[in-house]
């Protein structure tokens, strides 16, 4: 934007150029907007001026749907580590939140936790296993 000061048979102009495109400037004269032509040569811009078409979206595009799994929930490890302790057995019955089992990782003992409650179909670790992050330690129907 270029400001300019006038002065016009006596009277005074605040004039900035706000944008000019092709030959078609864009101005505010004391704070009123034209669109003023130029005429002139229209000089080409070396920087090539980009141009998108709008983004068309499919209905229901961009909406992340979490479906209900009726199969088993993993329990994974959040951490590398180390499996001091198992708290729970197969068969036994589980809520969302319990302490499933005691791991080592970082030189701490972190409690790991289920997200969802049911029953222990599985154990895929015994004490003293070492695991690596996101290994499935125990599945819940």
């Amino acid at each position: 934007m270029k400001r300019y000061k006038f002065t016009i048979s006596g009277s005074e102009y605040d004039v900035r150029i706000n944008d000019i495109e092709d030959n078609v400037a864009e101005v505010d004269v004391n704070g009123t907007h034209y669109e003023v032509l130029l005429h002139k040569d229209v000089k080409t811009s070396k920087t090539p001026r980009l141009v998108r078409k709008p983004v068309q979206k499919q209905p229901g595009e961009g909406q992340i749907k979490k479906k209900e799994s009726a199969g088993k929930y993993e329990v994974t490890a959040p951490l590398p580590g180390t499996i001091l302790k198992l708290n729970v057995s197969v068969g036994d019955s589980v809520t969302e939140g319990q302490s499933l089992l005691v791991m080592e990782a970082m030189k701490m003992e972190n409690q790991v936790q289920t997200a969802k409650g049911g029953e222990v179909i599985a154990i895929k670790v015994k004490e003293g296993d070492a695991v690596q992050q996101d290994d499935v330690l125990i599945e819940i129907g």
